[in-house]
């Protein structure tokens, strides 16, 4: 076999610009007519509650149908766009078929007869990923003759880029994912992101970079418009390529650098023919990580130790923080940051996560969540136990933790969590280069 090809492609025109980053990269060969196609876009939050913008969290509707219209001119008639959104209730279904519509898919399913699933109503299969470890993923991806796979361009604040590999977690169960983040040092996150893709069918990923996500991987980074596509049949290639453009060294990025050692190949792209633009020339760096300080009084995100709130230990997430609380985590700390009224609180710590343990002379440790309570129960460091034991965790039930902390947050903040993503991401409309018709399926 010859060496992968990854194109590297400036988002110019509708259709034409998808066009030319799959011609490149040859992203079509061996496809024939009869090929069963699944699309991954990365849906990674939604919300009935708000029309909010999805610049630089969504895949964008304009790349999806550019795909769905480059395949059906292959002649393409099985076609399914499949995804797992997280949700608040797992057994929430009308959410993911509102996000459908309003991406316009139900248009693609009348105009081009694109099935859309929730991947959460359909089968799942045990796939052994080797040294022990088995996820459950989608049937209807391990059926499929092809996945077309269309994640963002953005960073992400535990495994540094969000990009090809990491844009399959959206395909496995709940269970699994939960797995992924698992406490264990030797198999964390990073190790278990790196064998996603190891087990799937034949792949082509466009990484859509229309508009990038710095401190990704959700609403609250700062969105860029990029206007950069990176096209490959090898998903580790394109996501090398992609977290060049991003700016980071792939060597760097940890799951990255497993995958490569997994199969025996470099970092630095050089078992790979770039072509269309050179990488130096689209490159621009992004940050992933939210800087913490730490001091004998704080244990606090940079911004909010700036704003002089002292007495609150609110321990840095690690890899093991799962994505349902993650969910909660930013809600958590703007509350908390709201909350502040100039006055110490009571050498309050709060823990997330499955790792954390808790620090001898605290006076009160909040826990978040099932599974960092079972992790802390017996921890005989702890003066005062304020647990939230869900999974997830019930926002009122952290209202009135953090009430018995001394935290007076203000539960209206909860009861309306789901406006933030057009709180968040308002800040950028009205603004030329943000454009709402990239997430739309005209008529």
């Amino acid at each position: 076999m010859g060496k992968p090809i990854v194109a590297v492609v400036r988002y110019e025109k509708p259709l034409a610009s998808v066009r030319t980053a799959i011609d490149l990269c040859q992203g079509f060969d061996s496809l024939t007519a009869s090929s069963r196609v699944f699309i991954k876009p990365n849906i990674v939050f939604w919300t009935r509650a708000a029309d909010f913008p999805k610049w630089g969290v969504i895949t964008t509707s304009r790349v999806v149908e550019d795909m769905v219209v480059l395949l059906k001119e292959m002649g393409v008639d099985d076609i399914t766009i499949g995804e797992g959104t997280v949700l608040a209730n797992p057994k929430d279904t009308e959410t993911p078929r509102h996000a459908a519509a309003a991406l316009g898919y139900d248009r693609l399913a009348q105009r081009y007869g694109v099935t859309f699933v929730n991947v959460f109503e359909r089968p799942f299969e045990p796939v052994d990923l080797g040294d022990g470890i088995r996820l459950n993923f989608n049937s209807d991806i391990l059926g499929s003759d092809l996945v077309v796979n269309l994640p963002v361009m953005k960073t992400h604040n535990q495994t540094m880029v969000s990009l090809g590999i990491k844009n399959l977690k959206g395909v496995i169960d709940i269970a699994s994912r939960k797995k992924c983040h698992s406490a264990d040092p030797q198999r964390d996150l990073n190790f278990m992101i790196s064998r996603l893709a190891d087990r799937m069918p034949a792949m082509l990923t466009l990484i859509d970079g229309i508009y990038t996500n710095e401190r990704g991987p959700s609403f609250d980074g700062k969105i860029r418009r990029s206007n950069i596509l990176v096209a490959s049949r090898d998903v580790l290639g394109a996501d090398l390529a992609g977290a060049r453009v991003l700016g980071f060294d792939p060597a760097q990025v940890p799951h990255l650098a497993r995958a490569a050692a997994n199969h025996g190949r470099p970092c630095d792209l050089s078992d790979t023919i770039l072509r269309g633009e050179s990488l130096e020339s689209v490159a621009s760096p992004h940050q992933h990580d939210f800087l913490y300080t730490k001091d004998d009084d704080c244990e606090l995100p940079l911004p909010m130790a700036r704003q002089g709130i002292k007495g609150l230990f609110y321990r840095k997430y690690d890899l093991s923080l799962c994505t349902y609380c993650s969910g909660l985590n930013g809600v958590i700390l703007s509350a908390i940051r709201a909350a502040w009224k100039g006055k110490p609180w009571d050498k309050v710590e709060v823990l997330t996560g499955k790792g954390m343990r808790a620090a001898a002379g605290m006076h009160k440790t909040v826990l978040i969540g099932k599974c960092i309570y079972q992790a802390n129960k017996d921890n005989p460091d702890i003066r005062e136990m304020i647990a939230v034991k869900g999974c997830p965790p019930n926002p009122k039930h952290i209202v009135d933790a953090l009430h018995r902390a001394g935290i007076a947050v203000d539960a209206s903040i909860f009861d309306n969590m789901e406006q933030l993503p057009a709180l968040f991401l308002g800040r950028y409309e009205g603004r030329p280069e943000f454009e709402a018709a990239h997430f739309r399926v005209d008529r």
